[in-house]
């Protein structure tokens, strides 16, 4: 059996470690090489998510920095505490450096018999002929225009900004910040004693203050260096039809999300369990990798998928009504019901698994 994987991204990675480690042989297809590594970009893995993945695609303890408390501010109650979460000194979820993260993929993959990476390819290589799926990871390539270009889309009119503070030792920097500012979600997310990373989401234009904006909200950390700062545009997407024949679509062409939760990449870690499940039953019984693979997934995956980003894009937009009608309730509601046991428990629960249906 082989598959084929167009796309050399994270998603595209961490899905070719899966296959190969079930001796299936996997080609990962890329027209160009990205010599350009951002630094500045890191990785939020929940709990459940990181024991998957050292489990069946890659052991990561090393590279990870685990997170044991979350706390949750707003600038319209002067920076006061609305929630905090945390679950008996345990790991919530773990941050790993995006660079690092691919760099130990890609060294690993290229050591694996079952694994190609092709560059420079002809388009008549990619064929049902030569492969029995094809996964499209690319959102940029003729396949995903042609075939994928179906999505419920919103533009948040926002750009999400990237950092790495250095600051001086901290002996216990496990606890994870966001701050609702007027101008956006603000998150400090420790990955190691002395260095913490940063994401800004603001409202508008491109911005130039970042790095003042930064100092001005943090209340923490005695900053020795702030690295140069990055910035992406902030779009989310859902897919409407997962597959074209033997064709499925993956990680940011099935769905992207805004990063207040940081959940993006864990979206995708479920989708590769999900597929991987499909995949291992059909090996198991002697049964093709087909068109088949493609529709069971999307049956298992979409309405969950669909559920849970638009879950994550109404806590965006609860927060940013309250800047919207000029009045603090919102946040005043929040600190006075959020700190509840239930509630508290359904949140990690809902954070670390996804949807449990």
């Amino acid at each position: 059996m082989k598959v084929c994987i167009l796309g050399d991204g994270l998603s595209s990675l961490a899905l070719a470690k899966a296959l190969v480690n079930k001796g299936i042989y996997t080609d990962i297809f890329s027209k160009k090489i990205n010599k350009k590594k951002d630094r500045t970009r890191t990785i939020g893995i929940s709990k459940s998510n990181v024991e998957f993945f050292n489990k069946n695609i890659l052991n990561i303890k090393k590279l990870l920095w685990d997170i044991k408390k979350i706390e949750i501010y707003s600038s319209n109650l002067n920076n006061q505490k609305l929630l905090s979460f945390e679950k008996n000194d345990e790991r919530l979820f773990s941050l790993v450096r995006n660079h690092e993260l691919i760099s130990t993929l890609i060294l690993n993959l290229k050591k694996n018999k079952f694994f190609k990476l092709k560059r420079n390819f002809r388009t008549f290589e990619i064929t049902a002929k030569n492969y029995n799926l094809i996964i499209n990871c690319d959102i940029h390539n003729d396949i995903t225009k042609k075939f994928f270009y179906k999505t419920l889309k919103k533009n948040y009119n926002s750009f999400a900004y990237t950092s790495i503070i250095e600051h001086t030792k901290i002996s216990r920097n496990d606890i994870a910040t966001q701050i609702f500012t007027k101008g956006g979600p603000i998150a400090f997310l420790p990955i190691s004693d002395q260095q913490t990373s940063v994401v800004y989401s603001l409202k508008g234009s491109k911005r130039t203050n970042i790095v003042d904006l930064i100092k001005k909200f943090n209340t923490k950390y005695n900053i020795k260096k702030i690295t140069n700062v990055n910035s992406f545009e902030l779009k989310s997407s859902n897919l409407r039809c997962y597959f074209y024949k033997n064709v499925l679509a993956f990680g940011d062409v099935l769905h992207r999300i805004h990063p207040l939760a940081g959940q993006g990449f864990n979206m995708t870690i479920r989708d590769i369990k999900a597929l991987m499940e499909i995949i291992k039953f059909k090996i198991d019984h002697g049964l093709e990798l087909d068109n088949s693979v493609c529709l069971e997934f999307q049956n298992k995956n979409k309405y969950k998928n669909y559920i849970f980003s638009n879950g994550i894009d109404f806590i965006y937009e609860f927060f940013n009504l309250e800047n919207k009608i000029n009045n603090n309730i919102i946040s005043k509601s929040v600190k006075f019901f959020g700190n509840n046991d239930i509630s508290n428990k359904i949140f990690i629960k809902f954070a670390d698994e996804g949807l449990l249906i």
